[in-house]
């Protein structure tokens, strides 16, 4: 039986790459060494059938094909430099459309404050969008270098996308899943609080958390500490979904999750939903009292 990518999934696909260059940085983005500081460097591809959800307006794909690059700098604590724009689209789409992206492209741009610099145009049978964010950083954040008895921390609410995916009309909900916004100046704000890790959440908490667990250390967060709204979770029940499931497993919130030391002076928003510890696994706390392990699942290309 021949082996496909879809038996193996987007994770591994990663693994192999990995092992085949030793000047990737198994982190958010690339970090290269530039004078007296990084550059930092990250690219994302979007596909109109797999990422642009139903509803989306053109404008708002060319926004989010820059928040989700822009929030891969986010998760390193780094300062935005410029933007890449590599954009590939069917011979029948209409010049106004062409337009609107770009505009929503240029509209992240101003409100991210990274300018557009570049990029490439070629055909194809949809709709796909390939950005590539610049930036700078004297010290980034990397994912796995929690300490113990850390706090783990979020930058917003999660899950607000995940549940919108299932809605229609103007609602928190679908904005969210419409209109991803990336915390950039928070990213920069818990860099120079001293944060020991962070990352965006772009595929889920449960995820994001297995990958910042350093080797031997464990994490423990709290339902309770999530604050999932009763509303939240009488739409869920309504429509058949288990809340905790979208909160944890399906990404696309672009919040950021962080460690930082109890000591800290950090002047942001957040909310601490856990801490570090040294079972050396990854465990929630529920509402009840019960402990539960976190299953290991996210957002996964290639894998249905």
């Amino acid at each position: 039986m021949t082996l496909k990518v879809s038996d193996i999934g987007e994770k591994e696909l990663i693994s192999y790459i990995l092992s085949k260059s030793k000047d990737i940085v198994p982190d958010d983005t690339a970090i290269t060494e530039l004078n007296d500081t990084n550059l930092i460097s990250t690219c994302d591809m979007l596909i109109e059938s797999k990422h642009f959800p139903k509803g989306m307006s053109y404008f708002q794909m060319g926004f989010k094909a820059v928040t989700v690059n822009v929030s891969d700098l986010a998760a390193m604590g780094s300062e935005p430099l410029g933007f890449l724009l590599a954009i590939a689209l069917p011979k029948d789409l209409e010049v106004d459309n062409f337009r609107q992206i770009i505009n929503g492209v240029v509209e992240a741009c101003s409100f991210y404050n990274i300018p557009l610099i570049g990029g490439d145009t070629n055909e194809a049978d949809e709709i796909i969008i390939s950005g590539t964010a610049l930036g700078l950083c004297d010290a980034p954040l990397m994912k796995d270098t929690a300490n113990e008895g850390d706090l783990i921390c979020l930058t917003g609410d999660i899950g607000l996308a995940a549940l919108g995916f299932n809605l229609e009309g103007e609602n928190v909900y679908t904005e969210h899943a419409l209109r991803p916004l990336a915390p950039i100046n928070e990213g920069k704000a818990i860099n120079n609080a001293g944060a020991t890790s962070a990352t965006d959440i772009t595929d889920g908490l449960a995820s994001e958390l297995y990958e910042m667990k350093p080797d031997s250390l464990g994490f423990m967060i709290y339902e309770e500490k999530l604050e999932i709204s009763d509303e939240y979770k009488k739409i869920c029940s309504d429509l058949g979904l288990n809340y905790l499931d979208l909160a944890l497993h399906v990404g696309e919130d672009f919040e950021l999750v962080f460690t930082i030391s109890k000591d800290n002076d950090l002047d942001i928003n957040y909310s601490v939903i856990g801490e570090v510890n040294s079972t050396d696994k990854i465990e929630i706390t529920l509402i009840d009292g019960e402990v539960r392990e976190i299953e290991k699942r996210g957002y996964n290309h290639y894998v249905s």
